[in-house]
């Protein structure tokens, strides 16, 4: 099938029925990927009627109903193939920096054989946390670990940055477990950073190393977020924008401590929303997906 996009690649994706009568979406490498329900792709996937499915610029649905075939098919692209275009779109995005704390000093007590166990485990856990909850992007930097998460064009809801929360919780409790595996001369700890906003998202590097990232005021004040939870005194800190999505929650609006902060590099003080990681566990622990979901008018 072939689809007049200049940011799909020339072999970008392959659609494979299986002898079960299910089908498989698998992304054959391609410069700026392939999306299922807003999920890179990034080993085979089985996909189900009326997924939303992105290549490039082109977004489809898949219906496994097949008393039809595509139609609109190009027989000569010859006419139109030129360089696939590296795709930057601008997207609402929730970016969370996890960061372990202290992390220079541990590294100065104990061997450097224990260090790479103990970093090497806690980024492999880390990954497949975010990755269950349905980041993005997850990257790697020094000591920290930071990950995207896609919204709607317009709005983020409740749901969503419930889910990124419970993402975070779990990070908390997996860092405990490995202070019981391994003997270090005071606990592993983490701070975390969470903020909401528009960012310039896509592939920055090269077609045999494609680097998938976001690019923006957003992605930055995430981690200044992360390095206030020292100053601040919290284990999680949210900005405003993401913060607005649990306001109407009651638990959370009469838990959820504000401080204002001076941000590095930023002129002006501004409201961060932060709790210990207890009371986050706490709050998740009480909330269901119910609590999230906006009641419904009467006639």
């Amino acid at each position: 099938m072939v689809i007049r996009d200049n940011c799909i690649s020339r072999n970008h994706a392959i659609l494979q029925a299986t002898e079960e009568d299910t089908f498989l979406l698998i992304d054959l490498g391609s410069r700026n990927g392939t999306f299922v329900n807003g999920r890179r792709v990034s080993v085979p996937i089985a996909i189900q009627d009326q997924d939303k499915i992105t290549f490039g610029k082109t977004e489809a649905q898949f219906y496994s109903d097949q008393n039809g075939t595509p139609s609109g098919l190009l027989r000569n692209p010859a006419e139109w193939d030129t360089q696939t275009n590296v795709l930057h779109e601008r997207r609402l995005i929730t970016v969370l920096v996890a960061d372990m704390r202290n992390f220079t000093g541990m590294a100065q007590q104990v061997e450097e054989e224990l260090l790479s166990m103990l970093i090497g485990n806690w980024f492999r856990q880390a990954g497949h946390i975010l990755r269950e909850a349905g980041s993005w992007v997850d990257k790697y930097i020094g000591d920290a670990v930071m990950a995207i998460w896609f919204h709607g064009y317009n709005e983020a809801t409740p749901a969503e940055i419930i889910q990124i929360l419970h993402a975070v919780n779990r990070l908390q409790a997996m860092t405990a477990k490995l202070n019981q595996k391994y003997e270090l001369p005071f606990p592993l700890r983490i701070g975390t950073g969470i903020n909401t906003g528009y960012a310039m998202v896509g592939n920055t590097g090269s077609g045999d190393h494609p680097d998938y990232t976001a690019i923006g005021d957003t992605v930055n004040a995430a981690f200044r977020l992360e390095s206030a939870t020292k100053q601040a005194h919290f284990d999680l800190a949210m900005s405003e924008k993401t913060f607005s999505y649990l306001q109407d929650l009651p638990q959370w609006s009469a838990t959820v401590q504000q401080h204002t902060i001076e941000l590095k590099g930023y002129t002006n003080p501004i409201a961060i929303y932060g709790l210990p990681f207890p009371t986050l566990g706490t709050l998740l622990d009480h909330t269901s997906l119910e609590d999230t979901t906006p009641a419904s008018e009467g006639p």
